[in-house]
C-alpha cells in the first residue's frame, strides 16, 4: 500500500491500524493523541509515513505517556525529546508539556519561547489557556493589556473545566489592583467559596499570606488544607508550615508519614516532598527538624536532582549534618543536573568564605551562571561590584544587578542601592535616589534600613523631598503592588537578606 492509498484509507481501517498497540508496540499515548486530533490530515500523513518506512506500522512514534513518566522522575531530556516531536506535529497537549519544561528552566529566553508555545495551543487547549494565563500573571513588567488577557484566559479555561485557575486569578487581582479597580479580591474569593469552588479555599490562604495575616488564621488554614489534602498536595507544605509555627511536632510527624505513603503510591511528587523538607529546615517558621528533612531529601535526590541542592542548603544551614566534602558532592550532583541553585549556593560559599576560602572571582563566575534563573545571583553580583571585591568599585555594574534583583523581589537589594547612592563609593552621591531606595528598603523591617531611611529623609530640603517622593511613586509603579509568585513560592520564599556590614 503506498502513501497515497493510505491517506485515502477509511477511518475504520485507520482505527485498526493505529490503535493495535499490542501488535504494533505502541503505548496508549499516540493512540489517544490520534483519537483526540480527530484524524487530522497531519495525523494521517505522519502515520502514513511511519507505515511506509517501517514494517512495524506506527512503531517509533514519539510517546507522550513516556514523556509524562520521564518528567515525573526528573528525566527532563527524555521528556523534552518526546514532547518536542509531538509538538512539532501540532499536538496541543505535547506543546503544553514542552512549554512547561521551558518555564521550569527559569531561563528568560526559554520562558519567552514557552509563552509562544502556549499561544500556539491556546485556541484549542484549555490547559494551554490556563498555563498562558498563569505565565502572564507571573510575567515581570507585564502590561495592563497582558493582565486583562490573563484574566480572560483563566476565566475561559475555568469555564472549560480546567483547574488551577482561581489562585492565579486571585494573584492577578491582588498584584495589580490598579488594573482591576472594580474587583475586591476578598469579596471575589468569598463569592467563589459560596459557590463551592474548591480552589477558593486555597485562594483565601493566599490572600492571608499576601496581606500578612497568615499567622492570625492558622487554625483556618489547617481546616482548609485538611479538607483539600487528597486533591491538592500543596497543602502538605501549608500544614507542615502551620504545625511548625504552632510547635506541634506530633501532628507534623504524622503528616510526614502520610506524605511519604502518598509519594510511594505516586500521588505526591518528589518536588512536593522537597518543598516540605525545606519547611522542616526553615528556622524562621519555628523549631526545625533538620534530620527528618535530610532523610526525606536523601530518599528523593537520586530521582529528583533539585534535592541535591536542597541537601547542600541544609548542610549550609546546619553544619553538624555533614562536612564540606559532603556538601561539595551534593553541589556537584546538582550542577551536573544543570540546577542553577547549585551555582548560586556555590557562589555564596566563595563569597562568604564560610566553608571554603573566600574568592570573589570564583564567586562571580558561579553567580554569573545563575543570573536570570536565581534572583539572588544578581544581588550578590551587585554586592561584589559595589564593595570593590574585585579590586575596585564598578558602580554601574553594581546598580544594574542590584536594580534587577530589587525589581524581582529581593528587598535587601534596595538597601544596597540606597547605600550605593548615599555613600558615594565609586560614584557621585545622589540624595534623591538614595531616598527612593531607602524608602523601598524599609519593607525589610530591619533597624539598619529604618535608620537609613529616616536619616536620608531628614537631610532633604522640602523641594528635593517632593521630587524624591515623585520618583518613589514612579519606581513603585514599575514594580507593581506585589512580587509575582505562585502560592507555593509564597509558602517557600527564601530570604537572602543583607549580611552584616
Amino acid at each position: 500500500m503506498n502513501i497515497i492509498n493510505i491517506l485515502n484509507t477509511p477511518q475504520s481501517l485507520w482505527e485498526r491500524a493505529c490503535s493495535r498497540k499490542g501488535q504494533l508496540g505502541l503505548s496508549d499515548a499516540p493512540q489517544r493523541v490520534f483519537r483526540e486530533q480527530a484524524y487530522s490530515h497531519k495525523g494521517y500523513a505522519f502515520c502514513a509515513l511511519a507505515l511506509a518506512i517501517s514494517l512495524s506500522g506506527c512503531a517509533g512514534l514519539p510517546d507522550q505517556r513516556l514523556a509524562n513518566e520521564a518528567l515525573k522522575r526528573g528525566d527532563t531530556a527524555l521528556a523534552q525529546q518526546n514532547y518536542k516531536q509531538l509538538a512539532d506535529l501540532g499536538y496541543s497537549e505535547a506543546q503544553v508539556g514542552l512549554a512547561d519544561i521551558q518555564v521550569d528552566s527559569r531561563d528568560p529566553a526559554q520562558v519567552k519561547q514557552a509563552e509562544a508555545t502556549y499561544r500556539a495551543a491556546a485556541d484549542v487547549s484549555p490547559r494551554a489557556q490556563a498555563r498562558l494565563g498563569r505565565l502572564l500573571v507571573a510575567k515581570p513588567g507585564s502590561t495592563e493589556a497582558e493582565q486583562h488577557e490573563a484574566e480572560g484566559l483563566l476565566k475561559k479555561a475555568s469555564a472549560n473545566g480546567e483547574g488551577n485557575t482561581l489562585i492565579p486569578l486571585a494573584m492577578l487581582y491582588l498584584q495589580y489592583p490598579h488594573s482591576f479597580p472594580n474587583v475586591n479580591a476578598q469579596k471575589q474569593i468569598s463569592q467563589w467559596r459560596a459557590e463551592g469552588k474548591p480552589e477558593a479555599r486555597l485562594a483565601q490562604v493566599l490572600l492571608y499570606r499576601t496581606q500578612g495575616t497568615y499567622d492570625q488564621h492558622l487554625d483556618e488554614v489547617v481546616t482548609i488544607c485538611k479538607a483539600a489534602l487528597n486533591t491538592t498536595d500543596i497543602c502538605y507544605v501549608e500544614l507542615a508550615t502551620v504545625y511548625q509555627k504552632q510547635g506541634k511536632p506530633e501532628q507534623q510527624a504524622e503528616l510526614i508519614k502520610q506524605m511519604q505513603a502518598a509519594h510511594t503510591r505516586g500521588t505526591v511528587s518528589a518536588q512536593r516532598v522537597d518543598s516540605v523538607a525545606r519547611v522542616l529546615g526553615d528556622a524562621s517558621l519555628g523549631k526545625t527538624d533538620e534530620k527528618t528533612a535530610q532523610s526525606l531529601l536523601e530518599d528523593i535526590a537520586p530521582g529528583y536532582p533539585a534535592s541535591w541542592v536542597s541537601l547542600a542548603q541544609l548542610l549550609y544551614d546546619f553544619p553538624e549534618l555533614g562536612d564540606v566534602d559532603t556538601m561539595m558532592k551534593y553541589l556537584d550532583n546538582g550542577r551536573a543536573a544543570d540546577q542553577p541553585r547549585a551555582e548560586l549556593l556555590l557562589g555564596k560559599l566563595y563569597y562568604e568564605g564560610k566553608w571554603v576560602p573566600a574568592d570573589a572571582k570564583v564567586a562571580e563566575e558561579h553567580f554569573q551562571k545563575a543570573v536570570g534563573k536565581e534572583v539572588a545571583a544578581d544581588y550578590y553580583l551587585g554586592q561584589i561590584y559595589r564593595r570593590g571585591y574585585l579590586g575596585k568599585v564598578y558602580s554601574q555594574k553594581a546598580l544594574d544587578h542590584l536594580l534587577t534583583a530589587a525589581r524581582n523581589g529581593q528587598n535587601s537589594a534596595d538597601f544596597a542601592i540606597a547605600q550605593l547612592f548615599s555613600q558615594g563609593k565609586g560614584t557621585r552621591p545622589n540624595p534623591l535616589n538614595a531616598y527612593v531606595f531607602s524608602q523601598l528598603a524599609k519593607a525589610q523591617n530591619t533597624p539598619q534600613a529604618t535608620e537609613l531611611a529616616q536619616t536620608l529623609e531628614a537631610q532633604l530640603p522640602p523641594a528635593q523631598l517632593a521630587e524624591a517622593q515623585r520618583l518613589l511613586k514612579q519606581e513603585q509603579a514599575v514594580r507593581g503592588a506585589l512580587s509575582p509568585n505562585t502560592l507555593e513560592l509564597h509558602a517557600l520564599e527564601e530570604e537572602d537578606g543583607e549580611e552584616s556590614l
